[in-house]
């Protein structure tokens, strides 16, 4: 069994090789604009996964999966010419998600950012549900209201009719 640190430093290389190789060696019309965005190697080093991304639409990622499938015994030889060991890894070319999921989150972000202005929206034309104080007051009847409103005026007339006591003074003794 190898260490995961050499497995993860050939990977490294393994990487490099194939970048400069597909750029300075594969002479494939087919091959679009291809960038090489991780490699893995098991911990035996019999294999090695190669993720890439490639600039275009479908078409352009299917011409280019075909140029990488033919071009793989090039890569494979420079790849154990460059690197000196005992045995080259055979190379598994995977087109990386990464681009794709990266458009869906930026999507999602999107409607989130539309959903939430038009909260924002709804927010700043709504009004109270109910009325604009949400506490609870007592329900006084309109007859109980009738009486208190006749005893008040009955007793705002007996204050007017009867004498007025004599006021004190700051000092507390009373005028007269």
């Amino acid at each position: 069994m190898t260490d995961t640190s050499r497995a993860r430093k050939l990977a490294d290389r393994i990487r490099v090789v194939v970048a400069e190789t597909l750029q300075r060696r594969i002479k494939d019309p087919r091959l679009g604009y291809v960038t090489i965005t991780d490699t893995r190697v098991t911990g035996d080093l019999q294999d090695a996964t190669v993720f890439y991304t490639v600039y275009g639409d479908d078409e352009d990622r299917a011409a280019s999966a075909a140029a990488l499938e033919s071009a793989k015994g090039i890569l494979r030889s420079e790849v154990g010419r460059q690197l000196g060991v005992r045995f080259t890894p055979t190379l598994t070319f995977v087109a990386d998600a990464l681009p794709e999921n990266a458009k869906t989150i930026d999507d999602l972000l999107a409607r989130a950012r539309a959903s939430d202005e038009q909260v924002r929206k709804a927010a700043t034309d709504a009004s109270y549900a109910g009325d604009a104080d949400p506490y609870r007051k007592p329900v006084e009847d309109e007859d109980d209201l009738d009486l208190d409103d006749d005893e008040d005026e009955a007793a705002a007339a007996d204050d007017a009719e009867a004498p007025k006591a004599p006021e004190n003074n700051e000092k507390g003794s009373a005028t007269a």
